[in-house]
């Protein structure tokens, strides 16, 4: 007898509909086709277990087993349960109802049990848009499924549930998820905040403006001036993340399989930060299955690179591409996958190796030589792609011990989303731009227009620094962020001003 059921699998971040065909006839041993990987072949001892545990017997025939469409590679352990359902109803041993309607995915442990899959929320948005009636899957992952409006999502715990409910011998209701409950019980649940750093207000100052416009920043000083510290905090400053944001988001955790079962969705925008010994293949994503990197994961949050020399060179040059397309794309021999890539990129590094350079009170034993090959450790072509570059010194002792209270990152975060209405009011237009740091060079012509006096003093701190044409356009765009940020339509001098001031590695003579 032949039964048709349905399965998804995940390709990048969207899913694609998977048909299970099985057909049991005279003869005997398993085949399973479709372009199956290991872990799709090994799927038949886990599903004959499974379905001797909750009291049916595996059919002792020819069983054939049809992923289609079958040009495509079937990867992983979520098709055991549509297959173990597809074997019993071919076999007689069920009668399911309506079983066309529902998508079927889980993997089987050997007593029936379900465990946990990747990619649940794409796989929910995929059903709903082929109109699928219900989606039935662990229950672990259901909370990340039922945040999908339109689709029945049944959590199951084992196999005999299954059974049960597609019989409708005891039905599983639905589960049902609080969207806005979510995202309000989460708005503010960071565990640090910018309160917690004395002084340092130029340096907030700068993560302030980087914030309102979404501009990479790199902060460099020697250590213990402060600088992890206040990169840990960016995401408490940033603006709550849309609907849009958390589903997309979401998605890239759920397929890279990070994301908390305990979570129905993303609601914190996501703060990433890779040690330095990373490889290329684990920051921009890849592998022999291709699989989400840090810059996809940090996708709508934060990318933080500490002590950003000791990253290997080979490594930081593959993120410049990605830094400006704002997504990265994955090409191998038969398939191209492309993930997201739309991140705050923050950095920050020692002035040199002893780490004491230009330090208040601390003498620096490296040679300018030993300095400037220090730094260069970071390309020209990578750093032109940050936006600030901000010295940090050391806290004095008086403003470390002061007892006043910082300004909390609550107050901070209101006038960074008065800045972003802006920009969004601006843009309203032109899709795929939303901030300041994501205006190409012909919007940046229209939307940065200086008068005689700003685009004098941009020139001659062009000719003094020597900054490059990307450089200009990033003073630009940094400048049209702080003119947002003092409600002014126009770009004015002091905000031209300022955000030279923010080019602290350009300057001519900078390590000498």
């Amino acid at each position: 007898m032949l039964v048709k059921t349905h399965a998804s699998s995940c390709y990048g971040i969207d899913a694609t509909a998977i048909g299970v065909e099985v057909n049991i006839t005279t003869g005997t041993k398993y085949y399973i086709v479709g372009l199956p990987d290991n872990a799709v072949r090994e799927s038949l001892q886990r599903v004959e277990s499974a379905i001797m545990a909750v009291g049916f017997r595996m059919p002792r025939q020819k069983i054939v087993i049809n992923l289609f469409p079958a040009d495509i590679r079937k990867e992983g352990s979520s098709y055991d349960l549509s297959i173990a359902v597809a074997i019993l109803a071919a076999s007689n041993q069920i009668r399911p109802i309506n079983l066309h309607e529902y998508i079927i995915i889980g993997e089987l442990s050997l007593d029936g049990s379900l465990q946990a899959i990747r990619g649940a929320l794409p796989i929910a948005l995929q059903a709903k848009k082929d109109g699928f009636r219900g989606l039935i899957l662990p229950e672990a992952n259901a909370p990340e499924a039922a945040v999908v409006d339109g689709l029945e999502v049944f959590g199951v715990k084992h196999l005999r549930q299954v059974i049960h409910h597609l019989e409708e011998k005891e039905k599983i209701p639905p589960l049902q998820i609080d969207i806005q409950a979510q995202f309000a019980k989460q708005l503010d649940a960071h565990e640090v905040d910018f309160a917690d750093v004395q002084g340092q207000e130029n340096i907030k100052r700068a993560m302030e403006i980087a914030a309102a416009g979404g501009h990479n920043l790199i902060l460099i000083g020697p250590p213990g001036a402060g600088k992890t510290m206040l990169a840990k905090r960016l995401s408490t400053i940033l603006p709550p993340l849309t609907l849009e944001e958390s589903l997309e988001t979401t998605k890239i955790h759920s397929v890279a399989g990070q994301l908390n079962t305990k979570d129905a969705i993303l609601t914190i925008r996501p703060f990433r930060a890779p040690h330095h010994t990373i490889s290329n293949i684990a920051l921009v994503g890849g592998g022999t299955n291709p699989q989400p990197g840090e810059i996809s994961l940090a996708h709508n949050g934060v990318l933080f690179l500490d002590e950003l020399p000791e990253f290997k060179r080979n490594v930081l040059e593959v993120m410049r591409q990605p830094l400006e397309a704002r997504n990265i794309t994955i090409s191998r021999a038969k398939f191209t996958v492309d993930y997201p890539a739309s991140f705050m990129l923050i950095a920050s590094m020692n002035p040199c190796p002893c780490g004491y350079y230009n330090h208040p009170e601390k003498s620096c034993t490296c040679s300018s030589q030993t300095v400037q090959r220090y730094l260069s450790k970071v390309s020209g072509p990578l750093m032109d792609r940050i936006d600030l570059h901000v010295e940090v010194t050391p806290v004095a002792f008086k403003e470390l011990s002061a007892q006043k209270t910082s300004e909390k990152s609550t107050a901070v975060r209101q006038r960074v989303v008065l800045a972003r209405e802006r920009q969004a009011m601006r843009f309203t237009k032109h899709q795929n731009t939303y901030s300041n740091a994501q205006m190409s060079p012909a919007l940046v012509r229209k939307m940065c227009r200086l008068d005689e006096s700003s685009q004098q003093l941009l020139k001659s701190a062009m000719e003094r620094l020597g900054l490059s044409a990307r450089a200009y356009d990033r003073i630009l765009k940094v400048a049209r962020t702080i003119a947002d940020m003092d409600a002014s339509d126009d770009i004015q001098v002091q905000h031209i001003a300022e955000a030279i001031q923010y080019r602290s590695l350009d300057k001519a003579n900078w390590a000498n």
